[in-house]
Protein backbone atom coordinates (compact mmCIF):
# COMPACT_ATOMS: atom_id res chain seq x y z
CA UNK A 1 0.00 0.00 0.00
CA UNK A 2 1.64 2.78 -1.22
CA UNK A 3 1.24 6.18 -1.05
CA UNK A 4 0.35 6.63 -4.40
CA UNK A 5 -2.67 4.23 -3.53
CA UNK A 6 -3.71 5.68 -0.34
CA UNK A 7 -1.01 5.80 2.37
CA UNK A 8 2.32 4.98 3.72
CA UNK A 9 3.56 0.95 2.88
CA UNK A 10 2.63 -1.54 5.68
CA UNK A 11 4.31 -4.41 7.36
CA UNK A 12 5.43 -6.50 4.20
CA UNK A 13 4.63 -3.89 1.50
CA UNK A 14 7.22 -1.84 0.48
CA UNK A 15 8.00 0.99 -1.27
CA UNK A 16 10.95 2.33 -3.34
CA UNK A 17 12.70 5.79 -1.67
CA UNK A 18 11.61 8.66 -3.75
CA UNK A 19 14.55 11.24 -3.88
CA UNK A 20 13.86 14.17 -2.72
CA UNK A 21 15.35 17.75 -2.60
CA UNK A 22 18.30 18.05 -0.17
CA UNK A 23 16.61 21.73 0.58
CA UNK A 24 13.61 20.41 1.42
CA UNK A 25 14.64 17.57 2.80
CA UNK A 26 16.51 19.49 5.42
CA UNK A 27 14.05 22.01 5.71
CA UNK A 28 11.80 18.71 7.55
CA UNK A 29 14.34 17.58 9.12
CA UNK A 30 14.85 20.49 11.05
CA UNK A 31 11.41 21.09 12.01
CA UNK A 32 11.25 17.54 12.90
CA UNK A 33 13.95 18.07 15.31
CA UNK A 34 12.82 21.60 16.35
CA UNK A 35 9.65 20.51 17.45
CA UNK A 36 10.45 17.40 19.50
CA UNK A 37 13.21 19.31 21.20
CA UNK A 38 10.42 22.16 21.96
CA UNK A 39 8.13 19.65 23.06
CA UNK A 40 10.29 17.39 25.09
CA UNK A 41 11.63 19.71 26.75
CA UNK A 42 8.13 21.05 27.89
CA UNK A 43 7.45 17.57 29.14
CA UNK A 44 10.24 17.10 31.19
CA UNK A 45 10.07 20.58 32.50
CA UNK A 46 5.81 20.09 33.50
CA UNK A 47 5.68 16.49 33.73
CA UNK A 48 9.07 14.97 34.97
CA UNK A 49 11.73 12.21 33.79
CA UNK A 50 9.18 9.56 33.73
CA UNK A 51 7.21 11.23 31.21
CA UNK A 52 9.28 12.89 29.29
CA UNK A 53 11.14 9.17 28.87
CA UNK A 54 8.14 7.68 27.11
CA UNK A 55 7.97 10.63 24.75
CA UNK A 56 11.63 9.23 23.87
CA UNK A 57 10.18 5.57 23.45
CA UNK A 58 7.33 7.49 21.33
CA UNK A 59 10.17 8.66 19.15
CA UNK A 60 12.19 5.44 18.52
CA UNK A 61 8.52 3.79 17.74
CA UNK A 62 7.74 6.22 15.30
CA UNK A 63 11.08 6.06 13.89
CA UNK A 64 10.85 2.48 13.99
CA UNK A 65 7.52 1.90 12.19
CA UNK A 66 8.47 4.13 9.72
CA UNK A 67 11.97 2.17 8.53
CA UNK A 68 10.47 -0.36 8.91
CA UNK A 69 7.50 -0.55 6.86
CA UNK A 70 6.07 -2.59 10.06
CA UNK A 71 2.45 -2.37 10.07
CA UNK A 72 -0.96 -4.43 10.50
CA UNK A 73 -3.15 -3.90 7.90
CA UNK A 74 -1.31 -4.90 4.66
CA UNK A 75 0.06 -7.78 6.41
CA UNK A 76 -3.90 -8.84 7.14
CA UNK A 77 -4.86 -8.04 3.82
CA UNK A 78 -1.93 -9.85 1.68
CA UNK A 79 -2.85 -12.86 3.67
CA UNK A 80 -6.21 -13.02 3.28
CA UNK A 81 -5.84 -11.79 -0.61
CA UNK A 82 -2.87 -14.05 -1.94
CA UNK A 83 -1.70 -16.33 1.10
CA UNK A 84 1.64 -14.25 1.38
CA UNK A 85 1.99 -14.54 5.15
CA UNK A 86 5.53 -12.34 6.07
CA UNK A 87 3.52 -9.78 7.15
CA UNK A 88 2.01 -12.20 9.96
CA UNK A 89 5.02 -13.88 10.75
CA UNK A 90 6.72 -11.07 11.64
CA UNK A 91 3.63 -10.36 14.15
CA UNK A 92 4.07 -13.95 15.68
CA UNK A 93 8.19 -13.28 16.22
CA UNK A 94 7.12 -9.67 18.12
CA UNK A 95 4.66 -11.25 19.98
CA UNK A 96 7.01 -14.04 21.24
CA UNK A 97 9.72 -11.97 22.16
CA UNK A 98 7.54 -9.65 23.85
CA UNK A 99 5.82 -12.30 25.40
CA UNK A 100 9.18 -13.93 26.68
CA UNK A 101 9.84 -10.08 27.91
CA UNK A 102 6.56 -9.19 29.87
CA UNK A 103 6.36 -12.52 31.25
CA UNK A 104 8.95 -11.81 33.92
CA UNK A 105 8.19 -8.07 34.17
CA UNK A 106 4.80 -9.36 35.30
CA UNK A 107 5.93 -11.75 37.39
CA UNK A 108 8.39 -10.30 39.35
CA UNK A 109 6.77 -6.79 39.26
CA UNK A 110 9.85 -4.97 37.51
CA UNK A 111 9.55 -1.61 36.90
CA UNK A 112 10.89 1.88 37.60
CA UNK A 113 9.54 5.44 38.92
CA UNK A 114 7.98 3.06 41.35
CA UNK A 115 5.15 2.07 39.37
CA UNK A 116 4.00 -1.32 39.62
CA UNK A 117 3.43 -2.90 35.77
CA UNK A 118 0.34 -4.30 35.14
CA UNK A 119 -0.70 -6.70 32.50
CA UNK A 120 -3.58 -5.35 30.11
CA UNK A 121 -6.93 -7.84 30.82
CA UNK A 122 -10.49 -7.07 29.67
CA UNK A 123 -13.49 -8.79 29.55
CA UNK A 124 -14.44 -10.62 26.44
CA UNK A 125 -17.79 -9.99 25.38
CA UNK A 126 -20.03 -8.66 22.65
CA UNK A 127 -18.57 -5.49 22.75
CA UNK A 128 -14.68 -6.67 22.29
CA UNK A 129 -16.11 -9.04 19.07
CA UNK A 130 -18.48 -6.27 17.55
CA UNK A 131 -15.68 -3.65 17.71
CA UNK A 132 -13.13 -5.97 16.60
CA UNK A 133 -14.86 -6.60 13.28
CA UNK A 134 -15.33 -2.79 12.81
CA UNK A 135 -11.43 -1.96 13.64
CA UNK A 136 -10.75 -4.72 11.00
CA UNK A 137 -13.37 -3.02 8.19
CA UNK A 138 -11.87 -0.28 9.21
CA UNK A 139 -8.53 -0.86 8.79
CA UNK A 140 -9.20 -1.62 4.99
CA UNK A 141 -10.42 1.20 4.01
CA UNK A 142 -8.94 3.34 5.79
CA UNK A 143 -5.37 2.74 4.83
CA UNK A 144 -4.04 1.91 8.00
CA UNK A 145 -4.15 0.42 11.85
CA UNK A 146 -3.96 2.68 14.94
CA UNK A 147 -0.10 2.64 14.57
CA UNK A 148 0.38 2.78 10.86
CA UNK A 149 -2.25 5.72 11.23
CA UNK A 150 0.43 7.85 13.13
CA UNK A 151 3.39 6.92 11.43
CA UNK A 152 2.19 7.53 7.93
CA UNK A 153 0.29 10.71 9.36
CA UNK A 154 4.26 11.55 10.81
CA UNK A 155 5.42 10.48 6.95
CA UNK A 156 2.83 13.04 5.04
CA UNK A 157 0.31 10.77 4.33
CA UNK A 158 -2.76 13.51 3.26
CA UNK A 159 -5.25 10.47 3.40
CA UNK A 160 -4.06 8.93 6.30
CA UNK A 161 -4.06 12.95 7.98
CA UNK A 162 -8.13 12.03 7.44
CA UNK A 163 -8.08 9.11 8.96
CA UNK A 164 -6.72 10.36 11.84
CA UNK A 165 -9.68 12.75 11.90
CA UNK A 166 -12.47 9.87 11.75
CA UNK A 167 -10.40 8.22 13.66
CA UNK A 168 -10.34 10.62 16.86
CA UNK A 169 -14.35 11.22 15.59
CA UNK A 170 -15.40 7.25 15.94
CA UNK A 171 -13.61 7.18 19.38
CA UNK A 172 -15.54 10.32 20.70
CA UNK A 173 -18.91 8.41 19.82
CA UNK A 174 -17.54 4.95 20.81
CA UNK A 175 -16.74 6.32 24.63
CA UNK A 176 -20.33 8.43 24.20
CA UNK A 177 -22.06 4.88 23.42
CA UNK A 178 -19.81 3.10 25.66
CA UNK A 179 -21.92 2.45 29.05
CA UNK A 180 -24.36 0.65 25.91
CA UNK A 181 -21.96 -1.79 24.98
CA UNK A 182 -20.11 -2.74 28.26
CA UNK A 183 -23.24 -3.79 29.49
CA UNK A 184 -23.86 -6.46 26.72
CA UNK A 185 -23.13 -9.92 28.15
CA UNK A 186 -19.72 -10.76 28.67
CA UNK A 187 -17.56 -12.87 29.98
CA UNK A 188 -15.04 -11.66 33.25
CA UNK A 189 -11.49 -10.72 32.54
CA UNK A 190 -9.67 -13.81 31.91
CA UNK A 191 -5.28 -14.23 31.93
CA UNK A 192 -3.73 -17.28 30.31
CA UNK A 193 -1.41 -16.62 33.62
CA UNK A 194 -3.50 -15.93 36.19
CA UNK A 195 -6.89 -17.20 35.77
CA UNK A 196 -5.96 -20.52 35.06
CA UNK A 197 -3.67 -21.96 37.20
CA UNK A 198 -0.73 -21.90 34.34
CA UNK A 199 1.59 -19.10 35.94
CA UNK A 200 3.30 -17.08 33.49
CA UNK A 201 5.94 -19.82 32.59
CA UNK A 202 2.94 -22.44 31.73
CA UNK A 203 1.36 -19.33 29.63
CA UNK A 204 4.35 -18.48 28.06
CA UNK A 205 5.08 -21.92 26.60
CA UNK A 206 1.15 -22.41 25.35
CA UNK A 207 1.20 -18.84 23.22
CA UNK A 208 4.97 -20.15 22.44
CA UNK A 209 3.51 -23.16 20.71
CA UNK A 210 0.38 -21.35 19.26
CA UNK A 211 2.64 -18.30 18.05
CA UNK A 212 5.14 -21.36 16.14
CA UNK A 213 1.68 -23.12 15.08
CA UNK A 214 0.13 -19.87 13.24
CA UNK A 215 3.80 -19.35 11.54
CA UNK A 216 3.89 -23.17 10.13
CA UNK A 217 0.48 -22.40 9.18
CA UNK A 218 1.36 -19.44 7.21
CA UNK A 219 4.20 -21.35 5.28
CA UNK A 220 1.43 -24.06 4.75
CA UNK A 221 -0.71 -21.26 2.81
CA UNK A 222 1.88 -20.04 1.03
CA UNK A 223 2.63 -23.56 -0.04
CA UNK A 224 -0.41 -23.89 -1.79
CA UNK A 225 -1.37 -20.20 -2.87
CA UNK A 226 2.34 -19.66 -4.22
CA UNK A 227 1.60 -15.95 -3.16
CA UNK A 228 3.64 -12.90 -4.96
CA UNK A 229 7.83 -12.18 -2.88
CA UNK A 230 7.50 -9.50 -1.15
CA UNK A 231 10.37 -7.23 -2.98
CA UNK A 232 13.12 -5.48 -0.71
CA UNK A 233 13.01 -1.71 -0.90
CA UNK A 234 16.30 -0.40 -2.59
CA UNK A 235 18.41 0.76 0.41
CA UNK A 236 21.32 2.00 1.40
CA UNK A 237 24.06 -0.47 2.85
CA UNK A 238 26.09 0.22 6.27
CA UNK A 239 25.13 2.33 8.94
CA UNK A 240 23.99 4.89 6.16
CA UNK A 241 20.46 1.97 6.05
CA UNK A 242 19.67 3.35 9.77
CA UNK A 243 18.71 6.77 8.58
CA UNK A 244 18.26 6.00 4.70
CA UNK A 245 16.74 3.04 3.50
CA UNK A 246 14.19 -0.34 4.45
CA UNK A 247 14.77 -2.09 8.05
CA UNK A 248 13.40 -5.98 7.70
CA UNK A 249 10.30 -7.14 9.28
CA UNK A 250 12.33 -8.81 11.76
CA UNK A 251 14.38 -5.74 12.92
CA UNK A 252 10.69 -4.22 13.45
CA UNK A 253 9.57 -7.16 15.45
CA UNK A 254 12.42 -7.17 17.89
CA UNK A 255 12.80 -3.52 18.34
CA UNK A 256 8.94 -3.53 18.87
CA UNK A 257 8.74 -5.92 21.12
CA UNK A 258 11.57 -4.62 23.02
CA UNK A 259 9.87 -0.82 23.78
CA UNK A 260 6.59 -2.14 24.60
CA UNK A 261 8.55 -4.07 27.08
CA UNK A 262 9.88 -0.84 28.49
CA UNK A 263 6.51 1.13 28.14
CA UNK A 264 5.42 -1.58 30.82
CA UNK A 265 8.34 -0.66 33.13
CA UNK A 266 7.73 3.04 32.92
CA UNK A 267 4.34 3.45 32.23
CA UNK A 268 2.90 0.64 34.46
CA UNK A 269 0.60 -0.61 31.44
CA UNK A 270 1.65 -1.91 28.24
CA UNK A 271 1.70 0.79 24.91
CA UNK A 272 -1.35 1.69 23.69
CA UNK A 273 -2.72 4.02 20.97
CA UNK A 274 -6.31 4.78 20.85
CA UNK A 275 -7.56 5.91 24.70
CA UNK A 276 -5.67 9.21 23.54
CA UNK A 277 -7.78 9.97 20.70
CA UNK A 278 -11.13 9.66 22.37
CA UNK A 279 -9.23 12.44 24.94
CA UNK A 280 -8.32 14.69 22.58
CA UNK A 281 -12.12 14.58 20.88
CA UNK A 282 -13.92 14.67 24.05
CA UNK A 283 -11.42 17.46 24.93
CA UNK A 284 -12.75 19.21 21.82
CA UNK A 285 -16.16 18.46 22.47
CA UNK A 286 -15.84 19.84 25.81
CA UNK A 287 -14.84 23.23 24.54
CA UNK A 288 -18.12 23.21 22.55
CA UNK A 289 -20.46 23.05 25.24
CA UNK A 290 -20.78 19.11 25.41
CA UNK A 291 -20.84 17.91 28.82
CA UNK A 292 -19.05 14.79 27.99
CA UNK A 293 -18.31 14.32 32.27
CA UNK A 294 -22.20 12.57 31.86
CA UNK A 295 -21.24 10.19 29.74
CA UNK A 296 -20.07 6.17 31.54
CA UNK A 297 -16.79 6.27 29.57
CA UNK A 298 -15.73 9.01 31.82
CA UNK A 299 -16.55 7.94 34.99
CA UNK A 300 -14.36 6.65 37.93
CA UNK A 301 -10.75 6.86 37.55
CA UNK A 302 -10.83 8.09 34.06
CA UNK A 303 -12.99 11.51 35.10
CA UNK A 304 -9.67 12.87 36.36
CA UNK A 305 -8.35 12.35 32.78
CA UNK A 306 -10.48 14.90 31.46
CA UNK A 307 -9.27 17.84 33.65
CA UNK A 308 -5.46 17.24 33.34
CA UNK A 309 -3.14 18.54 30.51
CA UNK A 310 -2.91 16.90 27.35
CA UNK A 311 1.08 16.18 28.08
CA UNK A 312 -0.14 14.53 31.53
CA UNK A 313 -1.34 11.60 29.69
CA UNK A 314 1.11 9.31 28.98
CA UNK A 315 -0.47 7.36 25.65
CA UNK A 316 -0.68 10.80 24.27
CA UNK A 317 3.10 12.05 24.56
CA UNK A 318 3.73 8.53 23.32
CA UNK A 319 1.46 9.40 19.83
CA UNK A 320 2.83 12.67 19.64
CA UNK A 321 6.54 10.94 19.77
CA UNK A 322 5.63 8.24 17.06
CA UNK A 323 4.53 10.55 14.79
CA UNK A 324 7.72 13.02 15.29
CA UNK A 325 9.31 9.93 15.05
CA UNK A 326 7.99 8.59 12.05
CA UNK A 327 8.86 12.22 10.65
CA UNK A 328 12.36 12.86 11.49
CA UNK A 329 12.80 9.04 9.66
CA UNK A 330 10.34 10.22 6.66
CA UNK A 331 13.20 13.58 6.50
CA UNK A 332 15.70 11.70 7.30
CA UNK A 333 15.28 9.23 4.37
CA UNK A 334 14.63 12.08 1.81
CA UNK A 335 10.99 10.45 1.49
CA UNK A 336 8.60 13.06 3.36
CA UNK A 337 6.01 13.89 0.57
CA UNK A 338 2.18 15.46 1.04
CA UNK A 339 0.05 14.53 -2.15
CA UNK A 340 -3.45 15.02 -3.30
CA UNK A 341 -5.92 13.47 -2.21
CA UNK A 342 -8.05 12.08 -4.55
CA UNK A 343 -12.18 12.08 -3.23
CA UNK A 344 -13.18 8.40 -3.11
CA UNK A 345 -9.97 7.84 -1.14
CA UNK A 346 -10.58 10.82 1.23
CA UNK A 347 -14.55 9.40 2.08
CA UNK A 348 -12.49 5.15 2.24
CA UNK A 349 -10.41 7.48 4.81
CA UNK A 350 -12.97 8.74 6.75
CA UNK A 351 -15.17 6.14 6.79
CA UNK A 352 -12.39 3.56 7.48
CA UNK A 353 -11.46 6.24 10.84
CA UNK A 354 -14.91 6.24 12.16
CA UNK A 355 -14.96 2.52 11.91
CA UNK A 356 -11.62 1.82 13.74
CA UNK A 357 -12.08 4.84 16.82
CA UNK A 358 -16.14 3.06 17.39
CA UNK A 359 -14.36 0.08 17.16
CA UNK A 360 -11.23 0.24 19.27
CA UNK A 361 -13.18 1.54 21.93
CA UNK A 362 -16.14 -1.10 22.04
CA UNK A 363 -12.85 -3.30 21.85
CA UNK A 364 -10.78 -2.35 24.87
CA UNK A 365 -7.58 -1.55 22.20
CA UNK A 366 -6.84 -1.55 18.55
CA UNK A 367 -4.40 -3.38 17.06
CA UNK A 368 -1.74 -2.35 19.70
CA UNK A 369 -3.53 -2.28 23.16
CA UNK A 370 -5.56 -5.40 22.55
CA UNK A 371 -3.61 -7.07 20.04
CA UNK A 372 0.00 -6.99 20.72
CA UNK A 373 -0.56 -5.14 24.43
CA UNK A 374 -3.55 -7.93 24.61
CA UNK A 375 -1.83 -11.24 24.12
CA UNK A 376 1.60 -10.05 25.39
CA UNK A 377 -0.33 -9.81 28.81
CA UNK A 378 -1.84 -13.20 28.15
CA UNK A 379 -5.19 -12.16 28.05
CA UNK A 380 -7.76 -13.75 26.33
CA UNK A 381 -9.27 -10.64 24.99
CA UNK A 382 -6.14 -10.23 22.78
CA UNK A 383 -6.92 -13.45 21.34
CA UNK A 384 -10.54 -13.01 20.73
CA UNK A 385 -10.22 -9.29 19.11
CA UNK A 386 -7.70 -10.71 16.32
CA UNK A 387 -10.05 -13.22 15.36
CA UNK A 388 -12.61 -10.95 14.89
CA UNK A 389 -10.24 -8.52 13.17
CA UNK A 390 -9.42 -11.14 10.72
CA UNK A 391 -13.12 -11.71 9.91
CA UNK A 392 -13.69 -8.10 9.37
CA UNK A 393 -10.95 -7.36 7.29
CA UNK A 394 -11.81 -10.43 4.71
CA UNK A 395 -15.35 -8.11 4.75
CA UNK A 396 -13.55 -4.88 4.44
CA UNK A 397 -11.25 -6.35 1.29
CA UNK A 398 -14.74 -6.40 -0.62
CA UNK A 399 -15.34 -2.81 0.13
CA UNK A 400 -12.39 -1.60 -0.83
CA UNK A 401 -13.48 -1.54 -4.70
CA UNK A 402 -16.17 0.70 -3.98
CA UNK A 403 -13.60 3.38 -3.21
CA UNK A 404 -11.02 2.91 -6.46
CA UNK A 405 -9.21 0.84 -4.00
CA UNK A 406 -7.41 -2.38 -5.38
CA UNK A 407 -6.31 -5.54 -3.39
CA UNK A 408 -3.75 -7.84 -4.06
CA UNK A 409 -4.02 -10.19 -6.73
CA UNK A 410 -2.00 -13.44 -7.33
CA UNK A 411 -0.13 -12.31 -10.77
CA UNK A 412 1.21 -8.88 -8.56
CA UNK A 413 4.80 -8.69 -7.32
CA UNK A 414 4.05 -6.60 -3.99
CA UNK A 415 6.57 -4.25 -3.21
Amino acid sequence: MSLSTHTQPLSGQREPARPGLPSARISVLGLALLTAWILGSAILETQGLSQGSLFGIGLLLGYTLYHARFGFTSAFRQLLSVGQGAGLRAHMLMLSVACLLFAPILSFGIGFFGVTPEPYVSPVGVSVLVGAFLFGIGMQLGGGCASGTLYAVGGGSAPVFITLLGFIAGSVIGAWHWGFWTALPALPPISLAESTGLGYGGALAVQLAVFAGIAGWTIWVARRKNPPVIKPVPSGKGWIRVFRGAWPLWVGALLLAGLNALTLTIKGKPWGITSAFALWGSKVAAAFGVDVSQWAYWSGEKAADLEKPILADPTSVMNFGIILGAMLAAAAAGTYAIRKVPGRIALASVCGGLLMGYGARLAYGCNIGAYFGGIASFSLHGWAWIVMALIGTFVGLRFRSLFGMKNPQPKDSVC
